[in-house]
């Protein structure tokens, strides 16, 4: 395993573009300066999207999806590597604001092995090899199109669904579960370095900047979204050393949540890229997934 996590140590240069908020382009250029999907460099090229049998994961499908409004979405459907412990489950993955999923693969290869459960991880427009351009309302139509997609397979309909986002990533996931969670089928959610809105995150992240956040017409209200979310099960866990979202954003989040069943988990030496590598963190969730599907009492701390 510790081969395949020294890949989620790749800086995504997710503060790239909130360290240029303060300048003159926030309001005409921040789309750019949001969603960074160029970086790493080559991140947008079929040479720059690692693909699962790159880290020996072979029963896996390489997916277009169409949108309502006519994008093409790249997505890796994963099957779990031991069909004896074969869950009827399906992690459903957002990724951060920078890279493609294919730098996203060492995650899903541990979770299937571990949960043995399949994965779906969704490329948003504009990145990696989707077309289109990334934005929030786009983005939003991106994920409901991953969940139907799941919804329609014979292979998967009748899974439950547990949406897993980091980051930007946690945001739209927020925003999913809140409007599907009425259909049954979604079991948890697991949320990573995830802020309360953008517009909250300019002035705690880049104080200088605190004075135009008004001009970001990219919103990703978490803080409300989360609110209308009534009985999903939520595991947040934050790096406390996270460098880009304040783990006060995370804390905020899980004392406006509403749902009963919600978990903390925090790690002390947890970056916001490399939280991901810290000692204990996919057995929380591995633990966390047997508690949603097996019934049992999940342990609260804070």
């Amino acid at each position: 395993m510790a081969s395949y996590l020294a890949w989620l140590r790749i800086p995504f240069f997710a503060s790239s573009g909130f360290a240029a908020l303060a300048s003159g382009l926030l309001y005409w250029k921040q789309n750019e300066l949001i969603y960074p999907r160029n970086l790493p460099i080559g991140s947008r090229t079929e040479e720059g999207v690692p693909r699962p049998n790159r880290f020996g994961i072979s029963d896996y499908e390489d997916l277009r999806l169409q949108t309502p409004d006519g994008e093409t979405l790249s997505a890796f459907f994963i099957r779990p590597s031991n069909k004896r412990q074969a869950r009827r489950l399906t992690i459903l993955m957002f990724h951060g604001n920078a890279g493609n999923i294919g730098h996203r693969i060492p995650i899903a290869k541990v979770l299937e092995e571990h949960i043995g459960c399949n994965v779906f991880m969704l490329e948003y427009r504009g990145y990696g090899l989707s077309t289109g351009t990334p934005n929030e309302d786009g983005i939003n139509i991106d994920s409901q199109t991953a969940i139907d997609y799941i919804r329609s397979q014979a292979e998967t309909k009748d899974d439950r669904i547990i949406v897993y986002g980091e980051s930007i990533g946690g945001a739209c996931a927020i925003r999913l579960v809140a409007n599907n969670q009425e259909a049954g089928d979604v079991a948890g959610l697991i949320l990573i370095n995830t802020m309360t809105s953008l517009r909250k995150l300019i002035p705690s992240a880049f104080p200088p900047a605190k004075y135009i956040a008004g001009l970001c017409h990219q919103y990703w209200n978490s803080e409300l979204e989360i609110q209308r979310i009534k009985d999903i099960p939520m595991l947040f866990m934050s790096g406390l050393k996270d460098e880009i979202i304040p783990p006060s954003h995370m804390k905020e989040l899980y004392s406006v949540c509403q749902v009963e069943k919600k978990v903390w988990r925090d790690f002390e030496n947890g970056t916001h890229n490399e939280t991901l590598a810290e000692p204990g963190f996919f057995d929380c969730i591995v633990e966390f997934v047997q508690d949603v599907l097996g019934g049992r009492k999940m342990e609260l701390r804070l």
